[in-house]
């Protein structure tokens, strides 16, 4: 069931307003997880002096990313003479918008009644319950595929208009890495699809609110932790980051597909990217830890092994599993970032080599061994 408008027109400002924090956020979280990790201070110099006070709120460098904003802002856009001008033009925007069109059919939450919130809207709403997801879509998983293929198309226009050889070089680079990948992500979300057999985002983590054995959590990462290990691998590739990022590569293309780009038009791009991060945690959390599930707890409150139940408000109910959510997506950008500043960048070769003749393999051999587990489940079951 999808939310009345009025509550559609609230979780999409929450959405954005979520996303373009994380992207500033999570410019600083690179900065200072990597001078903890290279035993630095990192970025705090950039601050807020409070008017007519002496005092400055610099708080850990917090601010950068806010400077870095205002500088792409006000820089001079140059324009370079590209081969086609509206190819130049739309190629951010191509590779920027899809990324947040992505979280649309994500959960972030569970189920919320408006009626039970807010006792003033009961008469309009009585006791109905909606998903906390813009759009509830039976195809949400196939929308997610659709969606992020669409950003390489930005990424080949900006690279072939852009009348250089780098960028083309960077633009080529990316097809053909996202190509790869995307296969394998593919494959393993096909595993999941057999044992939760749905592509609905929103039925996959209701599914995974219950246990395994009376213990573990119903996760996809325990009924499928091979398959999410290959999932997060190939992700993190198709976001074009470290050890992945050939189609920028700075050492060999200078920056790649989007050398000639400047100004904001190239703030479009690393806005993407770091987007990205927070999407691909968004995703990873969905389908393999839970999405905003707790263990034990339901829309009731949490209910005990052993039948011991604990009652809490329909509002702390909401509050915790969007918090949930949110903590798991965060701690992910954090593992991503980790691996950012970890491991060497790939050769070319090397990184064609690792998806088609190692990850690929695996990825079929994980479906194959699924497949047979599930038809063997479901003929002891019949």
């Amino acid at each position: 069931m999808n939310a009345p408008l009025p509550l559609t027109v609230i979780y999409v400002v929450y959405a954005l307003g979520l996303l373009l924090t994380f992207g500033t956020i999570l410019t600083w979280v690179e900065r200072k997880q990597a001078a903890v990790m290279a035993d630095r201070i990192g970025a705090n110099r950039a601050y807020v002096r409070i008017p007519f006070t002496q005092i400055k709120l610099i708080w850990m460098g917090l601010f950068h990313g806010l400077a870095d904003g205002i500088k792409m802002l006000l820089k001079e856009d140059f324009r370079a003479v590209p081969y086609d001008r509206v190819a130049y033009a739309l190629g951010p925007w191509v590779t920027f918008i899809p990324v947040m069109l992505v979280f649309a059919v994500i959960p972030f939450g569970g189920s919320v009644a408006p009626g039970r919130l807010f006792p003033l809207l009961a008469g309009s709403y009585g006791d109905r319950a909606f998903p906390m997801q813009i759009a509830s879509l039976d195809a949400g998983l196939l929308v997610v595929f659709a969606f992020s293929g669409l950003t390489i198309i930005g990424t080949m226009l900006a690279g072939w208009s852009s009348a250089n050889k780098f960028a083309l070089l960077g633009a080529l680079r990316a097809g053909s890495q996202l190509i790869s990948y995307e296969l394998v992500m593919g494959l393993t979300i096909v595993g999941l699809i057999l044992i939760y057999g749905t592509v609905d985002l929103d039925a996959i983590v209701r599914q995974q609110s219950g246990t395994v054995l009376g213990v573990l959590p119903a996760w996809g990462i325990c009924y499928q932790p091979f398959a999410a290990l290959l999932f997060l691998t190939a992700a993190i590739a198709e976001n074009k980051r470290i050890p992945f990022d050939l189609p920028e590569a700075e050492s060999e293309l200078i920056a790649g597909y989007y050398t000639e780009y400047s100004a904001m038009k190239m703030g479009l791009f690393m806005f993407a990217e770091f987007i990205e991060i927070a999407i691909i945690a968004a995703l990873f959390t969905t389908l393999f830890l839970g999405g905003y599930n707790l263990p034990w707890l339901t829309d009731a409150g949490f209910v005990l092994p052993g039948g011991h139940a604990f009652a809490l408000p329909h509002a702390l109910v909401v509050v915790t599993q969007m918090l949930t959510f949110l903590l798991k997506v965060l701690l992910l950008c954090s593992f991503q970032i980790l691996v950012r500043w970890t491991l060497p960048r790939f050769r070319w070769d090397q990184l064609l080599r690792f998806a088609w003749k190692f990850m690929l393999p695996l990825a079929l051999v994980n479906l194959g061994v699924t497949v047979a587990a599930v038809a063997w489940l479901r003929g002891l079951a019949a």
